[in-house]
Parts: C-alpha cells; structure tokens; sequence
C-alpha cells in the first residue's frame, strides 16, 4: 500500500506495466509520493478544481491530486504505453480521471473545461517543458482558461522564468513570464528523486496570472525583448536595431538612456519600448 492510496507503489506499477523512461519523450518518473503529494498540494486549494496535467507517466502526481481532493483530473498522456496505469486510478477514483491520449503540444483543453477555469499542475517532460509554458504565457485572451500554473522544470530553466532586471537568468522568459505572472520558485528536487535520475536539479515553479498587465501588444513586446537580449552584450542603441526603429527613441520611452544593456531594463521598460514601437509603426503606415 502506497502513503496516499490503497493502490500499489509506483516502482510495481511500472515494473508491471514494463514502463520504463524514454529519453526520445523526456522522461523521468518521479517515485516519491510524499514529493508527488507536495507538488498537489502546491496548487491548493483543490476541493472543487478541474486540473490539467500532461505527462503523468505512471500517474504519481496523478494520485497524489486526486487523493487530495481534486474534483477532477484530466491527464494529457502521449505515450500509449502509460494509458493502462492511468485505467487502473481511474477504476480508483471513478468519475474524476479523464486520460487523454494526445500530444500536448497541439492538444487543447479547453473544450473540455465547459467555459470554467482550471489549474495546470504537471512534472512536465524536459524536452517540450519551456514550449508548453511559452503557448500557455502567450494565450489569448487574457486573463487564460486557467488561474494557476504548478510545473516542474530544470532548475536553470526555473531561474530563467523567475528572473527579474540584474539577475544572471533575466531574459526574454523572463520578461514574458513576468509581464503576465505572478511568479515563484516553490523549491528544489534532487536527481535521485527521478528514475532515470536527471543529471541536474528541478525546481517546483509557480504561476498566477496577473489579471491586468501592463498593457502593450504581445507580439511587440516579444519583438522588442528578442532584439534586445538577442545582443545582450551590446547596448540597446546597437541590439534594437534590427527593429528598424530609432533606438533611442525607444530607449527614451523606457526612461532609460540607450547605452544601458537589456539585462538592466525592469518589466515596464520593455513595455514602455514595445508601446513605443507601435506608435512608430503607425506613423509609418
């Protein structure tokens, strides 16, 4: 017996199910169902919650949301062979699981929300882990389908969303993730928690939508941080550029003078710049 079920330890589940880790689908199975249920508990409270989780293998946090209260679970799951453990919690939980078998990278669930909101809560495989989080920070409209994001990342990856102006990590992840979240480091998982174990540390990150952002186009602000830390050794009179606008100007709107470097420049700044780039552009037209 499991600490949070009467359902059999995850070791058996896949030595019964033959489910080993596939490095082609950027696998790691977490085992630990004390870790499983902190993750869960992270994205609380979860009495009444609709969760969408991707990846969930052989369904540990799976587990660990339903036995803690979640109303319902569904679980996006690419890999077939992980589709019979997740049968047997469902058969557990009858009502609450619903599997998807579907890549989540193009897999929408907001059909299948019936206009509510859910929390997204997922160890989510290495390798499509930062494309997920850009497509769901980048949703329209806003505020998005769901009100808070519990996900597990490679902790360098963490640092880069959590980062803010003068942190090593600050960046384009950064300023997008920042612009429109709330966000938090929750804390760390060691390799030997996974098997295989990975050969860095995963963090536990946290976002909350922000219901107003600053307001700018997206894709501008997107345009306007591409350029400015896509030289982030040089100076905004030279990054922007390749805008094709008077960097300068921009630099002006952002109440900073164009010899500072993209990793000085606070939230606003970009935003003040990409407000600044739609005015020029609409001069030009």
């Amino acid at each position: 017996m499991s600490a949070i079920d009467d359902l059999p330890p995850l070791r058996e589940v896949i030595r019964q199910h033959a489910l080993s880790a596939r490095k082609s689908l950027g696998q790691n199975f977490l085992l630990d169902l004390n870790l499983t249920a902190r993750i869960a508990r992270a994205a609380a409270p979860l009495d009444e919650s609709t969760i969408v989780e991707i990846g969930p293998g052989p369904g540990g946090l799976t587990r660990a949301l339903l036995a803690l209260g979640a109303r319902r679970v569904i679980a996006i799951e690419h890999d077939e062979r992980a589709i019979p453990p997740l049968q047997d919690i469902s058969a557990r939980y009858p009502g609450r699981l619903e599997i998807v078998h579907g890549d989540a990278m193009t897999f929408d669930p907001r059909p299948l929300l019936d206009g509510g909101k859910a929390k997204i809560v997922a160890n989510l495989p290495y390798n499509i882990a930062t494309q997920l989080l850009i497509g769901w920070l980048t949703a329209e409209p806003w505020p998005p389908w769901y009100e808070m994001m519990v996900l597990m990342f490679q902790r360098e990856v963490a640092e880069r969303i959590v980062a803010r102006e003068t942190d090593e990590a600050y960046g384009r992840l950064g300023v997008l993730a920042n612009w429109r979240a709330e966000t938090k480091i929750l804390f760390d998982i060691a390799p030997s928690a996974f098997v295989p174990p990975p050969k860095v540390t995963s963090s536990v990150v946290r976002l909350v939508p922000r219901a107003n952002p600053l307001a700018c186009d997206r894709r501008l602000l997107e345009q306007v941080a591409a350029a400015a830390f896509g030289q982030r050794r040089k100076m905004l009179r030279q990054s922007l550029k390749s805008l094709q606008a008077d960097p300068a100007r921009l630099a002006a709107a952002a109440g900073v003078d164009a010899t500072r470097r993209a990793e000085t420049i606070p939230i606003s700044g970009f935003v003040a710049m990409a407000r600044e780039l739609a005015d020029i552009r609409s001069e030009e037209a």
